[in-house]
């Protein structure tokens, strides 16, 4: 019986998934593994018997991951079930800011009581014309999920679009129609499109990639949609831009005190992946990870540690043992069961930057006395045992 735990409300749909075998407690303590959305867990002390993380959704700077790498935590999110309802609100945004939709939204409220409301807005609505999108060159920064789709309806639209990732996986590239452009540079993106729009995740790499030096090499009334983070972005120098007119129009999907209110700024309150399909589509995607890893010990889309799948076992045993990528590691391992006299039938190992993650299957349970060895190994964070 493993037991889960639910720090922020998780779509019934998706905890409907659990089959019998999985209890829903309220002492996180008791927990195996914990499903979250926004609450906040870097100053959580994490349990000890805590083996899973599932995000229903993509971003993570709210999970301390590192911490969880060392304690043998896997983190999963759920990349792809929520891009959907955000490129929605991403083509939203770039309407919202080529036509001046909610400054007219805004004008008829104020004039709600005039009763020639009608006549005077046909003398007013030349103050919120704005421009087409249509034959417009659109930058998108990031060929993810989310980018993807975007490129994709942006063409529809008769938008040029002209996609940049350097690491943009084989599955976006299939999925991506052959007319979108690849740009070989970020600076071509900055310099040559009227809509720019950001798609990465943030990392230390990323953090204040859109700054003043960013800027400058941009159009002049240039519009900069972000729905990404915050953080992606100095919103400051955008200010800047935006009152010396280099950029127009700046939509964010993240409010804060620098942005809210300020005149060229679109502010939407987090609603990116704020709709119920959205939610659905989480929660269901982060369940059936848990239940994969906690019952068959295979990782697919962890932020951790690698994706490593070895399928159902059907051997009478199989330990995951979470260590440093370092070397003779796999060595160490087998020797131990060797010893044993413990045959190993399929193994598999994988890593991703200074951590791993190693499977094996064995024609005999292991022992406990074989699992003490294990983790008195340098380099071992945790060793456990799926079977």
């Amino acid at each position: 019986m493993f037991k889960y735990h639910c720090l922020n409300p998780i779509a019934d749909i998706g905890l409907d998934k659990f089959t019998g075998n999985y209890e829903k407690t309220e002492d996180v303590n008791e927990a195996d593994g914990i499903l979250v959305r926004s609450a906040a867990m870097h100053d959580m002390e994490l349990p000890e018997k805590l083996l899973a993380v599932a995000r229903a959704g993509a971003g993570v700077n709210n999970i301390p991951l590192d911490k969880c790498a060392e304690k043998g935590i896997v983190v999963f999110n759920t990349p792809g079930a929520n891009a959907n309802g955000v490129k929605e609100l991403v083509i939203a945004g770039m309407l919202l800011a080529c036509r001046d939709i909610v400054g007219g939204i805004n004008w008829v409220s104020d004039n709600k009581d005039n009763e020639n409301i009608a006549k005077a807005a046909e003398k007013e609505k030349k103050n919120f014309a704005g421009t087409e999108v249509q034959d417009k060159r659109l930058g998108i920064i990031g060929l993810g999920a989310i980018g993807v789709k975007v490129a994709n309806v942006a063409k529809h639209m008769g938008m040029e679009v002209y996609g940049f990732d350097p690491y943009v996986s084989v599955d976006a590239a299939w999925n991506l129609s052959r007319d979108v452009k690849h740009a070989l540079n970020v600076e071509e993106i900055y310099e040559s499109c009227d809509i720019i729009t950001i798609h990465v995740p943030l990392l230390d790499s990323t953090k204040g990639m859109v700054d003043k030096a960013a800027i400058d090499k941009m159009k002049d009334g240039v519009i900069l949609l972000n729905f990404s983070r915050d953080s992606l972005v100095k919103e400051a120098d955008v200010l800047e831009g935006i009152r010396s007119g280099k950029i127009r129009k700046y939509v964010t999907d993240f409010p804060n005190p620098m942005t809210a209110g300020q005149e060229g700024c679109i502010v939407i309150p987090h609603l990116g992946a704020s709709t119920e399909e959205s939610e659905d589509n989480c929660a269901k995607m982060a369940v059936k990870e848990m239940m994969n890893y906690l019952e068959n010990g295979n990782i697919n889309n962890s932020v951790n540690y690698p994706n490593c799948d070895m399928g159902i076992c059907s051997q009478a045993g199989r330990i995951a043992i979470f260590h440093r990528n370092i070397a003779n590691m796999i060595t160490k391992f087998t020797a131990c069961f060797g010893d044993e006299g413990i045959n190993i039938t399929d193994m598999m190992n994988k890593s991703k930057g200074e951590v791993a993650y190693t499977m094996i299957d064995l024609e005999s349970p292991a022992t406990a006395e074989m699992i003490s060895k294990l983790q008195a190994i340098s380099g071992v964070f945790r060793v456990r045992v799926v079977k």
